[in-house]
């Protein structure tokens, strides 16, 4: 009998924003770049964090820039708030930004709403806490409303004008949902306008994942457990295919989850390197080969 068929997504991995940060990040450190610190994890990927860690780059909080100075510091991919670079001018840092330019894009876009319409509600779609949200909130000096879900609209005064933003990783279907309800519920003499922000290199992968993870019988889905992205593509390969396994790393491959399968697919998320799909794939190849030749 032969080995089951392994193939891993060639659209899944990084996204443009993070391939970009971390290539700053790697450029830095081999140009002797020492300390660099990166505010926050670099990607939400536990391993990728770990192999650029092990290069020097330094993780710090928002705490620890406050006590830094005269230092070099990367922004991620998501981008900050304002009041990180006040702090960093005030400590004479020097800030290498990696903000995506998506992202950067939607910040002055909020911004400019925020500015030039002051009675204007912003509400932002997306993961309250989220490091990108948390610097599009910042835009709008914290008074923008995140709703992540329909009954989270209930903080949205329908009576005021409503500018609608999203987070650029969010569904689209969800997104579609929240303007559809806002036009139900808001009040006829008030303005709506929505902002389509979702980056399509996330948003046009969905149907793509759909149709990868209903090809093969089992499907290995390799995210970290901190990534939003990875917990949402990850439950649209499970809506088409319930032999979806979610994984952080090979470590936790086992024979009875193959078994059985003529065809296993593996994937992730944005925030997953390729090198650890490549890795996860090197593993489950030797499982199935050693069951095998048993």
């Amino acid at each position: 009998m032969s080995l089951p068929i392994v193939e891993i997504d060639d659209r899944s991995g990084f996204c443009n924003g993070v391939v970009s940060a971390i290539r700053k990040a790697e450029e830095e450190l081999d140009a002797g770049t020492r300390p660099l610190y990166c505010l926050g994890d670099i990607v939400h990927n536990s391993d990728e964090v770990d192999r650029l860690c092990a290069k020097g780059l330094v993780t710090i909080s928002h705490a620890d820039l406050e006590k830094i100075s005269s230092a070099n510091v990367l922004l991620r991919a998501h981008g900050e708030p304002p009041a990180t670079y006040d702090t960093a001018r005030r400590n004479n840092i020097n800030i290498i930004d990696a903000t995506c330019p998506v992202v950067l894009a939607l910040q002055r876009r909020i911004k400019e709403t925020y500015t030039t319409s002051p009675n204007t509600q912003i509400v932002i779609y997306g993961k309250s806490g989220h490091a990108e949200v948390i610097g599009l909130v910042g835009q709008t000096d914290y008074h923008a409303i995140v709703v992540e879900n329909i009954d989270s609209l209930n903080r949205v005064d329908f009576n005021r004008d409503i500018a609608l933003y999203s987070q650029t990783t969010m569904a689209l279907d969800g997104f579609r949902a929240m303007i559809e309800e806002i036009k139900r519920r808001k009040a006829p003499h008030t303005s709506f306008t929505y902002h389509d922000t979702i980056c399509r290199q996330v948003a046009n992968r969905v149907d793509h994942l759909k149709r990868f993870a209903s090809s093969h019988d089992v499907i290995i889905f390799v995210s970290g457990a901190k990534s939003s992205n990875g917990k949402v593509l990850y439950n649209e390969c499970l809506s088409v295919n319930r032999a979806s396994i979610l994984v952080s790393n090979a470590s936790s491959l086992n024979f009875e989850q193959l078994t059985g399968a003529g065809s296993i697919g593996i994937c992730g998320a944005t925030s997953t390197p390729r090198w650890l799909m490549e890795q996860v794939r090197d593993t489950v190849i030797q499982i199935l080969t050693a069951n095998h030749n048993q």
